[in-house]
């Protein structure tokens, strides 16, 4: 504790004492304009959702090639890994697993279901202005998905972007990135942005000699085009676009493509294509009108190893959205569509699924006083599987001042599960997907309080302190159970219910001698209780703490960047009582550091070293994929249940599987980059 306490306060012995003067500077993260937490551009004190944002520069801080391993960094929010071949991940958010986290682009739902299995990881870093996070449920204003929270990916803005742009790194394991921008003005009526992201990692790699490769193979493109046209009366009509393409692959380390779909070498091979358009229209009235809109196409081509998996998916999206101020009253009426197609070749999906889904909206944010204000909101989805689901929320925000915040929101969410699409690491191995019932929605009910503070130094330094509390409840939630039969993944809506809580705090430090510091940590705790018995789900941490820590020689232009994350136990998927792996996690951490030289705002130089302790979930463990010597399941025996027995070839009675994983398995490895900028 005393080490911690020097930690996060250090800083305060440095500065002084707290006065009640104005650091302009360090003000400007608390008073960001944000969109996410009630659809319209609010100011960060002013919003009665507690929302985080994080920027392009926070993402710089440790150089990635995706959003997906950029969120590492940030408190309460957890990229995990479900396969240790094929890689696939979702995103968890205070526990929760990534079905439950809603992830938009400039607030449009097309990652969604099939395409957050690798579609995360096909978001570069290039084409990011901010992130903003919203941990509890959204379903009020964003309906199925947003349980757990909502994550916001807002793209670059054209007006703001430099005329042309690069930056390219790699990395000792031969990973290398390319980000290409360019910005074109026409007149004074239009402006464009095109961005292109290229990634390529081919040097298989297998430091723990299992002849499996340690990381996914990839190679993959996505190209983004972004239009703002000016009209009449500053009215916006923005457009975008982006194709996106990846082939990845992992598997033993002699596979190729020759190889694909066959018995002879095991391997999981994926090919995705993906095309997204985004476009909203402020419509020519008096009255803030905006129609926003979406459409997607995915398609997916896979083989894992013998099992071949073809899948699509069609999302369309529109909504109109009013913005009123009255009086005390600031209102925000909408209306939704959303359509949905998906189909696949497993005997589960008989006939392609189309899905659709009519949704009303309104919230409300009522001025009681000064200091006080409420909010209050609600939304009606109308789905034609499922029939009417009614979402409400209401918020409470008590501003004692611009640097003193009290929030507390409560809600509910529900989300329409599309199991295949996101248990797809179900197909991987030889476990059986077994479903024994009509899945109904889940239901979550959720309370948030938050508390935020700002102070302020006579020297122009700050503190910044957030602290937040949640208790979530589930009804109908559908958990894999992967206990009752090792051979099996067995889905159906809990009888019983499910609770996760915890509370979390992060710590924003700016000195006025180059020091930056942004410090986060959390506690939770999830249960599961099924027939009176209460057990811990497995993937949930116990806690986690995040850092990034800043240094800057402004006069030599020089940073220093030290970011990590620290994360408690958590309970592993084992395959048999015999199985000798560990059943609960390790406490583990990655950490990463980074020097850059700056010169002239055009020229940037960087390198670093990225997980520095060389950690990886190998170390003291017999193994992470069980039997790699008999990926096909051709020298294990099953009894008349179809559990695996033990043998003398297979003493642990285990089959082929590869979802053991809970951490990246990628080990120390440097890094150098450099970028470029033409304003």
């Amino acid at each position: 504790m005393k080490k911690i306490f020097i930690i996060l306060f250090f800083p305060l012995i440095l500065t002084g004492q707290i006065k009640d003067t104005i650091a302009k500077n360090s003000d400007k993260d608390i008073d960001e304009v944000v969109v996410t937490g009630t659809l319209k551009p609010i100011s960060r004190l002013e919003t009665p959702i507690p929302v985080e944002i994080y920027s392009a520069t926070f993402l710089k801080k440790n150089p990635t090639s995706n959003i997906f391993e950029a969120l590492q960094n940030v408190n309460g929010v957890r990229p995990q890994l479900n396969c240790n071949i094929c890689n696939t991940g979702d995103i968890h958010i205070n526990g929760l697993e990534g079905p439950y986290t809603m992830v938009t682009i400039d607030g449009m739902p097309i990652v969604s279901a099939l395409s957050t299995v690798y579609g995360l990881s096909g978001i570069p870093n290039s084409l990011i202005d901010r992130i903003e996070i919203v941990k509890g449920p959204a379903s009020s204003l964003y309906g199925s998905e947003a349980v757990g929270g909502l994550i916001n990916i807002i793209t670059k803005n054209a007006t703001q972007a430099p005329i042309f742009s690069a930056d390219f790194f790699s990395t000792s394991w031969l990973e290398n990135n390319l980000d290409l921008g360019f910005k074109q003005n026409i007149k004074h009526k239009a402006n464009t942005l095109v961005g292109l992201n290229y990634y390529n990692y081919n040097s298989p790699i297998d430091n723990n000699h299992d002849n499996f490769t340690d990381v996914t193979l990839q190679e993959r493109i996505s190209i983004f085009n972004k239009w703002n046209f000016i009209r009449k009366n500053n009215k916006v009509f923005t457009l975008a676009g982006r194709f996106f393409y990846e082939d990845r692959w992992g598997g033993e380390m002699n596979w190729n493509k020759s190889y694909r779909g066959t018995n002879q070498v095991y391997g999981e091979s994926i090919y995705t294509s993906r095309q997204e358009v985004i476009g909203k229209y402020e419509l020519p009235f008096t009255e803030k009108i905006d129609l926003s809109f979406s459409v997607t196409n995915h398609n997916q081509d896979s083989y894992y190893g013998t099992t071949k998996y073809l899948a699509q998916q069609q999302i369309g999206f529109g909504q109109f959205t009013w913005d009123k101020k009255m009086s005390n009253h600031d209102f925000l009426i909408g209306s939704a569509y959303r359509y949905q197609f998906y189909n696949d070749n497993t005997t589960a999906t008989v006939k392609p699924e189309r899905t659709h889904i009519f949704s009303v909206f309104g919230q409300d944010e009522i001025k009681l006083a000064k200091m006080h204000s409420v909010l209050l909101g609600s939304r009606l989805d109308y789905n034609n599987n499922h029939g009417y689901i009614y979402t409400p929320r209401i918020a409470y925000k008590w501003k004692f001042s611009d640097s003193d915040i009290f929030r507390i929101n409560t809600g509910t969410g529900f989300r329409v599960v599309n199991l295949f699409t996101e248990e797809h690491a179900a197909l991987t191995g030889s476990r059986d997907v077994i479903v024994t019932e009509d899945l109904k929605p889940e239901k979550s009910y959720n309370v948030n309080v938050n508390y935020m503070k700002k102070i302020r130094f006579e020297n122009a330094s700050s503190l910044g302190i957030d602290i937040s509390g949640w208790y979530t409840y589930f009804s109908n939630q559908i958990i894999p159970d992967y206990d009752s039969n090792p051979n099996q993944i067995i889905y159906k809506n809990l009888n019983g219910f499910s609770e996760s809580k915890g509370m979390s705090m992060n710590v924003d430090y700016m000195s006025n001698f180059g020091l930056k510091a942004n410090i986060g940590a959390s506690v939770l705790e999830s249960k599961n209780t099924r027939n009176g018995i209460s057990t811990t789900p497995i993937l949930t941490e116990k806690f986690s703490a995040n850092w990034a820590i800043t240094y800057e020689l402004l006069d030599l232009g020089l940073s220093f960047d030290y970011t990590g994350n620290v994360y408690g136990p958590m309970r592993l998927p084992l395959l048999s009582d015999l199985d000798p792996r560990r059943a609960i996690s390790p406490i583990w951490s990655i950490q990463n550091i980074q020097a850059t030289y700056k010169r002239d705002n055009k020229f940037e130089l960087y390198g670093g070293i990225k997980n520095l302790l060389n950690w990886s979930p190998n170390k003291k463990n017999a193994f992470l994929i069980a039997r790699p010597n008999d990926p096909f399941d051709e020298n294990v025996q099953f009894d008349g249940n179809g559990n695996a027995i033990a043998t003398p070839e297979n003493p642990y009675a285990l089959t082929f599987d590869p979802s053991y994983t809970y951490a990246p398995n990628q080990g120390i490895r440097f890094f150098l980059g450099v970028r470029y900028y033409l304003k």
